[in-house]
This record gives structure tokens, C-alpha cells and sequence, in this order.
């Protein structure tokens, strides 16, 4: 498990853009941290490497966003899923093996998720720093 701490928001967006470098397409990658943890941010760097121009953000009330740009990008947000049932009316499972998957509150599918996911942990520790682990990644 690799870890890092950011000060800022802006440091937050440019290790997302890192861990978003490393990939070749085709991965998921399962956020996990509460209100404000900084997972929006992390995800904007996170699209933003990967040629994204449009305005990354978090996808609260739509479940799903998805964004074009080096690789199809979907970033879901489960704060709102808590069944199977749930997930699969999302159409989660479509989207599987057709581009990226960047999923905020993982935790609330953690058993639905593949094994071989990419899993970032954001934990606030002030207003502007953060700790993140990431598993599962090539070393950034």
C-alpha cells in the first residue's frame, strides 16, 4: 500500500492525475473517505490527466457521470446505494470492462466490487491536508 499526504486541494487533484497516468483503461478504482474527504477533488486530477476538459463533478444526484477524453471515464457516486438491487438498477454492470470506473463511496458496495479494483483511501486530517492510501496501484 502506497501513502501520501496532501496540504491542498490542488495537491489532492495532481496525485489523482498520477495514479490516473499509471493505468491502460480498462480498471476500476474504489474511493472510499467521508463528507469532504476530498474524493471529488482527487477525481478531478484523476480526469484531468487523462484529457478530460469538462468540469469534473461529483455525480450525487445522477449516480453516473461519464466523461471522454485518453479512455472512457465513469465516475459513480454510491452514496445513495444500499442493495444490490440498488446497484443494478444504476447499470453498474454494464459499464464494467468498458473504460475506467472511478467510484465514490465504495464502501457502500464493497461486496460487489471486483477483486482485482484499485482502492484509494482518503482520510481528512485538517481543513486542507489529507492522507491517501492507495492499493493496488503501480507505484506512483
Amino acid at each position: 500500500m502506497q501513502k501520501f499526504k496532501t496540504s491542498s486541494p490542488e495537491e489532492t487533484e495532481k496525485l489523482g492525475g498520477r495514479l490516473a497516468s499509471s493505468l491502460g483503461g480498462n480498471e476500476v478504482v474504489a474511493m472510499f473517505g467521508g463528507l469532504g474527504a476530498g474524493k471529488t477533488a482527487f477525481t478531478r486530477g484523476f480526469a484531468a490527466a487523462l484529457g478530460v476538459e469538462d468540469g469534473v463533478s461529483s455525480p450525487t444526484f445522477a449516480l453516473v457521470h461519464e466523461y471522454s477524453g485518453k479512455y472512457p471515464i465513469y465516475h459513480f457516486d454510491m452514496y445513495r446505494v444500499n442493495s444490490w438491487d440498488d446497484l443494478y438498477t444504476t447499470g453498474f454492470f454494464d459499464y464494467l470492462d468498458n473504460g475506467i470506473l472511478i467510484i465514490e463511496w465504495s464502501e457502500n458496495i464493497v461486496g460487489f466490487l471486483p477483486e482485482n479494483r484499485i482502492n484509494v483511501y482518503i482520510d481528512r486530517i485538517s481543513e486542507n491536508e489529507r492522507e491517501i492510501r492507495i492499493e493496488g496501484a503501480k507505484d506512483l
